[in-house]
């Protein structure tokens, strides 16, 4: 009788998690598979599964294929940055005082204004 081994645990790496997480976003976005996506990197879907599940990460060579192929921002896997997002944020710290009565003006008539599009 063949004693069972126990299959290995792994711990999937928090940085490589949130790439994972945001390819995952971008792939299901696109209406793509695992098994498509796996194809378009030439790797299996378990290495891909893998890689979303952030138990493995993804070589430069791939995420240039992700940017060429599927036109995804590297930028936005790798940071979460999207590509011109701008956080408030960071204008209102950098808007004097004296100003920012004027520029939370300038915001929220360019958001009514977006609305009314």
């Amino acid at each position: 009788m063949k004693k069972f081994e126990k299959e290995k645990v792994v711990t999937p790496n928090p940085f490589y998690a949130e790439v994972g997480k945001r390819l995952r976003i971008s792939r299901i976005s696109l209406n793509y598979t695992q098994e498509q996506m796996a194809e378009i990197l030439e790797i299996s879907t378990t290495y891909y599964g893998k890689v979303e599940r952030g138990v493995h990460g993804l070589s430069l060579a791939k995420l240039v294929i992700i940017n060429q192929k599927l036109d995804i921002d590297i930028n936005y896997l790798l940071t979460g940055v999207k590509r011109g997002e701008v956080e408030l944020k960071d204008i209102m710290s950098r808007c004097p005082r004296e100003k920012r009565y004027d520029m939370e003006q300038i915001i929220k008539h360019a958001i009514n204004l977006a609305k009314n599009e």
